[in-house]
């Protein structure tokens, strides 16, 4: 299972990530490039703590839902999100895929036994887990423009 605390995982992200383009149109969706760059910062972000979320109330919480979207189910286009994770737009593009790369290299040096932020829709989760969830966000977006 791919995730971000797999270095060969990691780079194959950061390999894609360098080819998305500010004009790249998605094949789904709403958000533009610079919008959805702006987005993947704001989920690492909360990922580490540094962007607080609100939590829902919401049957992803719970096992086995939880470990069923986390791990297997395939990642559904459209998925509502939460408000804090959007509303923005990067405008500095290099920096906005620098900074991204930047966060992915974080799982390289993370010590996987420090408290984890609570997910606004899966709650407390594993690290695990937060690796899995990673990998998969990133992922889905990448190929939401064709990468």
């Amino acid at each position: 299972m791919k995730t971000l605390w797999n270095e060969s995982s990691r780079r194959e992200l950061t390999d894609r990530l360098v080819r998305l383009t500010p004009e790249a149109k998605p094949l789904w969706g709403k958000m533009n490039a610079p919008q959805m760059l702006a987005h993947l910062d704001s989920m690492m972000r909360m990922t580490k703590g540094e962007l607080k979320t609100v939590s829902k109330n919401v049957p992803l919480r719970h096992a086995p839902l939880k470990q069923i979207v986390v791990y297997w189910m395939p990642w559904p286009k459209g998925v509502p999100t939460a408000p804090e994770l959007l509303g923005n737009e990067v405008s500095d593009w290099a920096a906005g895929i620098a900074d991204i790369c930047q966060h992915i290299k974080y799982f390289a040096t993370r010590d996987r036994n420090l408290p984890w932020p609570e997910h606004p829709a899966f709650g407390r989760m594993t690290s695990r887990a937060w690796g899995v969830l990673g990998y998969r966000h990133i992922d889905h977006h990448l190929r939401q423009f064709g990468i």
